[in-house]
């Protein structure tokens, strides 16, 4: 009953409308993503922070993150994507806005890891809600248009980090990142139409019973597609979310200056909102398995440039080609987990798969933290990310080749 439903996307006005309101969401979720490495520096120097205490308080949002992600994807499956959206919108801009207000390392923790539980609960809703408005054809480009949002919020929260001069004006780019999520629940609240293929999935579920989580991941021939899109997500996420965190920190510790920094910083993520459309509608257009090639030759390529940077200028063509390649590609990524799962338990295991991810994001900033405490260089944190990047691209690779095998037993069964 639901083959059909799965296949076809929304089209006209609602279509659009879905993708530019994710897309706002991904903005401010990537604003708030970034804020904390923008923000590093001076709330290091505020509260009196080691290199290792940083470490943790990057990897506080991270780790809410993860519950926030397995959660928001099975309860997107179970009560409509935009619901759990709205609350979780409302929730990561209700904890920005409270890290204005921390008072010392405990306090930042907490506001930190509550901020992670709704900005990971958001994106599993995100990509559902972007791949059931677009048709199979579209899907990829419909994931990379919204997801841009994230690196070019990012890279408002860097010019808002580069216009704050005082020392105290850390809180600016919270202010912004925790008022901008509860403008848009309203918004979100009139405008924001539910999956019509989720809604037609209702019926069936009433029926049948809902699919447990077992049966998400596990059954009917996606165990080696959830593995493999586990262990891709994980490499990849390591790398951004090493590069999101300690970017402005390692050109710092290169002899430039904070304006420099956060000049390297905004490319990066321009170039990654860049990435994210250019290289998903490539994929859509000429396939998958040269466009995951492609993209991770890319990515060795331009950790390659950015570990040998000197100067400011060779700096600022390695984060813009990182951003490109590394942010791009997580769209892809993230595109990919849309194919794999039927609408009934899309949110599941896109869920599970940006959570299992999520412990990238913890383990990226908290190993390159106590690196630099260690005193290891930049250049050599860089060039030791090469290595999960290829095991990342052969776990890709394997989700491509599931999806051809499932194409050939389906041709053979009609």
């Amino acid at each position: 009953m639901t083959s059909r439903n799965s296949s076809a996307g929304e089209t006209g006005a609602s279509s659009k409308a879905t993708i530019a309101l994710c897309l706002a969401i991904a903005l401010l979720e990537g604003l708030d993503l970034q804020s904390a490495g923008v923000a590093g520096p001076r709330m290091a120097k505020e509260f009196h922070l080691a290199v290792a205490q940083m470490g943790w308080a990057f990897s506080a949002g991270a780790i809410g993150l993860l519950p926030g992600a397995a959660l928001g994807g099975r309860l997107a499956d179970r009560f409509g994507r935009k619901r759990v959206l709205m609350w979780s919108v409302a929730l990561f801009g209700l904890f920005s806005l409270a890290t204005t207000m921390v008072w010392n390392f405990e306090s930042l923790l907490v506001a930190r890891l509550l901020t992670g539980l709704g900005l990971g609960a958001a994106m599993p809703n995100l990509i559902a809600l972007c791949s059931e408005a677009a048709g199979p054809q579209q899907r990829s480009t419909a994931v990379g248009a919204m997801y841009c949002g994230m690196p070019f919020g990012a890279a408002i929260a860097a010019v808002i980090g580069m216009l704050g001069t005082g020392d105290a004006s850390w809180r600016h780019v919270f202010y912004v990142g925790g008022l901008g999520p509860i403008v848009m629940v309203p918004l979100l609240g009139v405008f924001l139409r539910e999956s019509q293929q989720f809604v037609a999935t209702q019926a069936s579920k009433a029926k049948e019973g809902a699919p447990s989580v077992a049966q998400a991941l596990w059954r009917e021939g996606r165990a080696r597609t959830t593995i493999a899109l586990w262990i891709s997500y994980l490499g990849t996420l390591i790398v951004l979310y090493f590069l999101m965190n300690w970017l402005p920190s390692m050109v710092l510790a290169r002899g430039l200056t904070r304006v420099q920094s956060n000049l390297v910083l905004m490319l990066f993520n321009i170039g990654g909102g860049i990435g994210a459309v250019a290289i998903a509608t490539i994929m859509d257009r000429f396939g998958r398995r040269g466009t995951v090639i492609g993209m991770y030759i890319g990515i060795v390529a331009a950790l390659t440039v950015l570990a040998g940077a000197g100067g400011a200028g060779s700096t600022a063509v390695g984060g813009l080609l990182c951003g490109f390649f590394i942010v791009g590609g997580q769209s892809v990524l993230y595109a990919l987990a849309g194919h794999a799962y039927p609408t009934e338990v899309r949110g599941t295991g896109v869920g599970a798969a940006v959570a299992v991810g999520r412990l990238g994001s913890i383990l990226g900033p908290l190993v390159a933290g106590q690196l630099f405490a260690l005193g290891q260089s930049p250049s050599m944190l860089v060039g030791s990310s090469i290595p999960l990047v290829v095991i990342a691209a052969f776990a890709a690779l394997s989700v491509v080749g599931a999806f051809k095998q499932r194409s050939a037993l389906g041709a053979q069964g009609a």
